[in-house]
């Protein structure tokens, strides 16, 4: 496995924690949660149009291919929106560990299940007594920490 990928997967971990902080103070200095969500998702998009011409190597899609692509693949907007503006709304009041750590079980729960039966275009990998234990493992973790 290659051990970049890795590492950036860990420090998209990190990032996603500090993200729900750095969002949260967001809300309160502009008093407004939605606000503190579209200013976030605004200068996402601003970084994003500055990165573009340094790092895209692909043709740019037509019209015709964005009114081609199933609606339903347009949903990791708002997937992203509803993450983002949830974690503004809750993150002061169950703390960036509770919220991450039943982050991590939700996205762990979904995982298995769309490994399981390859949804999405992914390969197939089932479920197996490792990852049962796995799983429950996580559960086990999650309830310590949420014990506080």
């Amino acid at each position: 496995m290659n051990w970049l990928f890795l590492a950036l997967a860990f420090m998209i971990g990190m990032a996603n924690t500090l993200q729900s902080g750095v969002n949260a103070q967001l809300r309160v200095a502009l008093g407004n949660p939605l606000m503190a969500a579209i200013t976030s998702f605004s200068f996402g998009l601003f970084v994003l149009l500055v990165a573009f011409p340094f790092f895209n190597q692909n043709p740019i899609p037509t019209l015709a291919t964005f009114r081609e692509v199933s609606l339903w693949k347009y949903a990791g907007g708002f997937l992203g929106a509803f993450y983002v503006v949830t974690v503004i709304f809750i993150v002061k009041d169950i703390g960036p560990a509770n919220l991450i750590c039943l982050v991590i079980a939700g996205q762990m729960l979904a995982a298995m299940v769309i490994d399981h039966y390859g949804l999405q275009g992914f390969a197939v990998h089932p479920i197996s007594f490792a990852r049962i234990c796995g799983g429950i493992l996580l559960i086990a973790g999650v309830y310590l920490i949420l014990k506080n």
